[in-house]
């Protein structure tokens, strides 16, 4: 199997303004969230791409393949679609979206979600453990899962301690797997009014239709960072 990881970074960020160059650890998120994508031992072949030549500038230090991309872009979706595109990059049968805010990312929730898609689903995701402090924290997404693992619904809504168990609430963690093709038709449905309303772009493909595996993780995970909060936490984990 060929697996492409490509990691889309902004810096126009309304909740963390310039979020991939903010010091994590004393190096720029973004170049530590490229470490970890190497360290994870899925593929050598790691992509950043970025919408400003200051976070290819960042990563330039690891070494790994770097791309600016459009900064038109509404979502890090279309931008890692843009990646894929390239005739360079076309001879991949997975592509994985590792999202440039998640640089604790464990191995087992970017294998999860390959092997979500190895086994069918269009989409592939990772969920972990939903703590109680997380239950009414907005910038935790929430995803229902059904028994069989396939995602009912993403949210940021507080949830109720007796709404988890009937279907399952988990934790989004931010991480994609998909076959080109699904990524294709994925950035080619027209959006939703959730998605815009909840800021979440993974309701355009379920909302139309399209499956999306979720692999459950075992024990919780860092968050994502989208505040100065998760800043701290992280750089705590560090």
């Amino acid at each position: 199997m060929h697996l492409l990881c490509v990691i889309p970074a902004r810096l126009g960020s309304t909740r963390l303004p310039q979020k991939p160059l903010r010091p994590l650890g004393g190096e720029p998120l973004i170049r530590v969230v490229a470490r970890r994508a190497l360290a994870l031992g899925l593929t050598a072949r790691v992509v950043v791409a970025g919408d400003d030549p200051r976070i290819l500038e960042a990563v330039a230090p690891l070494g790994v393949e770097a791309v600016l991309t459009d900064r038109g872009h509404r979502s890090g979706t279309e931008r890692v679609a843009e990646v894929a595109r390239r005739p360079e990059y076309r001879n991949a049968e997975i592509v994985l979206n590792l999202q440039g805010d998640e640089p604790l990312i464990p191995r087992e929730a970017a294998l999860g979600a390959v092997r979500r898609v190895e086994g069918g689903a269009e989409i592939g995701t990772a969920a972990d453990p939903l703590q109680a402090r997380d239950r009414s924290h907005p910038d935790r997404v929430k995803v229902a899962v059904d028994p069989a693992g396939r995602a009912l619904d993403f949210f940021r809504t507080p949830v109720a301690p007796a709404c988890a168990r009937q279907p399952a609430v988990l934790r989004h963690v931010g991480v994609y797997a998909y076959r080109p093709a699904a990524l294709e038709r994925w950035i080619a449905l027209p959006p939703v009014a959730e998605e815009i309303e909840e800021r979440l772009e993974q309701l355009r493909p379920l909302r139309h239709g399209m499956t999306i595996g979720v692999e459950p993780l075992r024990v919780p995970v860092p968050p994502g960072i989208d505040s100065e909060e998760d800043l701290r936490l992280v750089e705590a984990a560090l």
